[in-house]
């Protein structure tokens, strides 16, 4: 198959893999990525992508990192510096020399320095697979962060630590010492690589600006392509840790965008953006490489009639157990050791063995040991090349599927219901889409539409402030609350019909207005007593049908209809300024004052509305506002899905949620067919 077909080909299974994973949570993106990529090696026999170790490192490795390391909290990578280190060098050390000596133990047929090889490229977590299990059970923060922080360096030290091993099968010859100094070379030499380059990268951009060149597009590339320009120096011209290179070229990025996060606000939020597209595809795609080369490694060791496959299956389940035990082991004693001298929460198994299964295994262990040679200096086969490949998949799909199972098992009843608490109630979701809604409109403006913006975000933050009201007085719970809720609005109603009637009394009202108006009211009473939530939506809406029948009436003559909208709009907001005063009155003497500034919020956002002048060019804000609110409509849906996925809401509350925009938007679509 072409190169180019295969690539059509991911993409399309990375979009069903979002798509599945969104229907069924529970299960990790990663996972569905993988078995997809199995189920598409196993269909497509044709289909063969080797992944070449240093390219994937270039390609995949180094752009992950470098936006792990820009978006880490600093304080937290500082703070945990002692258990991330420890983690990302001492236990890969350990996992690599007691991991190598059990392999070999358990299968003499692999040799020593092959099985240290082998434990080496087993040793480095992979915190993506994670990640997905991580949204829907809620695991301590503290334990991820050390994963994630943890990430940041154990691929470099698995990776020198792999090599070496398989430079002493092939060439035969070991030195510790000369171990020891290229290893603290590696480490060190690229992590001052990175903060340079990195820097002198930042600075090339700041003098890019200052000579004039503000393209934010070109700005953006320069940001993109920084990680593989850190990699590339620090591997090819002083052979040191690209990976070290790129994660702390990350992280002085990241010193520098917390200083100038207002200067260069328009290229941060390109930058963004590109990456948040850039990461969605090199995440699914690395998966999905994995499932991809998992049956290849695999096919020689189960057509080998020499070896039970049930026996081989066994020895990868048993080594599975092993990785993850030294993990546990580790995880309790450092845990203990911080108990004793810092006085921490005291460690238990159970929050030992949540630290160990978060430990699953990925790509970086298949793009490893995928580059393992074929032949050794002596012109002799690699021992037992493909038993290892074989192994280190198996291996992987074993700590992943175990993580997948026992995680969300070990969160008990207790847990369950403190994650319950923490789930975002309806009205704190409501108000997270409108701070959504309210940047996304930011986001949107122009000199075009900038009066209609402000119009919009006016509307959304005294919406806002509705539901916080709403929010109080829903604690109460009581149905009486309610009903007093729904008496304050009708008494503010008959306030407004009120003044209307003295206006027509006295002659100074059109006939037809006033019918229309009584018009109105009897519609708005129906709502309160019936749908509270849709009274002031229906008067925002209702206003602009009665606009535009008020238009189609005056149609010929421009400054008429002109002339009798603003009429009507200074006589609706006198009305409401009646029931306004009314309500803060009542306010300064009711026993529950919350309910009337409540309602008063409600009406002065409907005086927002009218308050805009009304001129021929009308139709044209409309026009530019509609648009607007497709985007935020949008933008509400997409804040839905992601507090979903992250456990903030259920499901229930999902739907409930987009109910409540797809109301809104069919009160739109309404009002325009009319």
């Amino acid at each position: 198959m072409d190169l180019l077909m295969i690539v059509l080909l991911l993409i399309g299974c990375l979009l069903f893999s979002n798509i599945i994973s969104h229907y069924i949570p529970s299960i990790p993106t990663a996972l569905i990525q993988i078995a997809l990529g199995i189920i598409i090696a196993l269909v497509f026999s044709d289909v063969s992508l080797e992944l070449e170790t240093e390219w994937f490192l270039l390609l995949f490795v180094a752009p992950l990192l470098y936006n792990d390391g820009r978006n880490f909290p600093r304080d937290e990578l500082w703070n945990m510096r002692m258990p991330i280190l420890g983690n990302a060098i001492v236990l890969v050390l350990i996992t690599t020399l007691a991991g190598g000596y059990f392999i070999h133990w358990l299968i003499p047929s692999i040799p020593l320095a092959a099985a240290f090889a082998l434990a080496a490229i087993l040793s480095p977590t992979d915190p993506v697979a994670v990640n997905g299990i991580a949204k829907r059970i809620q695991i301590p923060e503290k334990i991820l962060n050390v994963v994630r922080g943890e990430s940041l360096i154990n691929d470099a030290s698995g990776l020198v630590a792999f090599k070496y091993a398989v430079a002493t099968v092939v060439t035969g010859y070991f030195s510790i010492k000369e171990a020891l100094l290229n290893f603290s070379y590696t480490f060190i030499v690229g992590a001052i690589l990175g903060l340079v380059v990195g820097t002198i990268l930042t600075q090339i951009r700041f003098s890019l600006r200052r000579t004039g060149i503000r393209d934010v597009v070109f700005h953006t590339l320069l940001q993109l392509l920084t990680p593989f320009i850190v990699y590339l120096v620090a591997e090819d011209i002083f052979h040191a840790s690209g990976v070290i290179a790129v994660v702390v070229a990350g992280i002085a990025q990241a010193l520098v965008k917390d200083k100038t996060e207002t200067v260069l606000a328009e290229e941060q939020l390109l930058t963004e953006n590109t990456w948040s597209i850039v990461l969605f595809i090199l995440n699914g795609v690395v998966f999905l490489l994995l499932g991809l080369n998992i049956p290849s490694t695999m096919k020689e060791s189960i057509e080998n009639t020499s070896i039970n496959n049930w026996k081989l299956m066994g020895y990868a389940i048993a080594i599975g157990f092993v990785i993850l035990g030294i993990r546990f082991v580790w995880s309790h004693l450092t845990a203990m050791y911080e108990f004793k001298n810092n006085r921490d929460e005291k460690p238990t198994l159970k929050t030992s063995l949540l630290s160990s299964l978060t430990g699953v295994r990925g790509a970086v262990t298949m793009a490893g040991v995928l580059s393992l040679p074929l032949i050794t200096d002596s012109g002799d086969v690699f021992p037992e090349r493909s038993l290892i490949l074989f192994l280190a998949s198996a291996v992987i799909l074993f700590t992943l599927i175990v993580a997948t199972i026992f995680l969300p098992l070990l969160i008990d009843s207790d847990e369950l219901r403190e994650e319950s608490d923490e789930q975002l109630n309806f009205n704190e979701a409501k108000k997270q889409i409108l701070l959504a809604s309210i940047k996304q409109i930011h986001r949107e403006m122009n000199d075009d539409n900038r009066n209609v913006a402000y119009q919009l975000i006016g509307e959304y933050q005294q919406m806002f402030r509705q539901i916080q009201l709403d929010g109080n007085a829903a604690k109460a719970g009581e149905p009486e609350h309610q009903n007093e809720i729904t008496n304050v609005r009708l008494k503010a109603l008959e306030i407004e019909e009120q003044y209307i009637k003295e206006l027509y009394d006295g002659h100074h009202l059109d006939p037809d207005m006033y019918v229309a108006f009584q018009s109105t009211f009897s519609e708005r009473k129906r709502v309160i007593q019936h749908n509270m939530q849709k009274g002031f939506t229906y008067i925002f809406y209702r206003f602009l049908r009665e606009w535009r029948i008020a238009r189609k009436k005056y149609r010929l003559d421009k400054e008429q209809f002109v002339s009798y909208v603003r009429m009507k709009q200074e006589v609706r907001k006198n009305a409401f300024k009646q029931a306004l005063t009314f309500l803060k009155e009542q306010a300064q003497i009711a026993q529950n004052p919350d309910i009337y500034y409540m309602i008063s919020f409600e009406y002065e956002r409907a005086l927002d509305q009218i308050r805009k002048p009304v001129t021929t060019d009308s139709s044209r804000q409309e026009e530019l506002k509609d648009e607007l609110r497709a985007v935020i409509t949008e933008t509400e849906r997409a804040e839905i899905h992601k507090m979903y996925e992250a456990g903030e809401i259920n499901r229930e509350q999902e739907r409930d949620l987009r109910r409540f925009v797809n109301y809104i938007e069919s009160v739109n679509l309404y009002e325009h067919v009319e």
